[in-house]
């Protein structure tokens, strides 16, 4: 039977796991992003389109780092979605 505490459950595994996959890309973007700007700063380069060619390169090589880890974590999601499917 499909309870209020259920549908909690699974938005909280939800939520969760897109906090657990999207952390590292955000984080690396931030730092990427905040390095351009303090070497900008000092050098007084302000060009808008300087971030975007670094920020791509380190999430693709991030990307192809943690892509099989991150496909394992939302087959994992799946995996207990489907078997509370079953369940009810």
């Amino acid at each position: 039977m499909l309870t209020q505490g259920v549908v909690l459950e699974v938005f909280r595994d939800a939520i969760f796991t897109m906090l657990k996959l999207s952390a590292p890309l955000l984080i690396i973007s931030i730092a990427i992003g905040l390095i351009i700007s303090i070497f900008q700063a000092a050098t007084q380069i302000h060009e808008q389109t300087l971030t975007f060619v670094p920020k791509i390169v380190c999430i693709t090589f991030l990307l192809l780092m943690t892509g099989s880890w991150m496909l394992s974590v939302l087959t994992d999601l799946f995996h207990r979605l489907f078997d509370l499917m079953v369940a009810l």
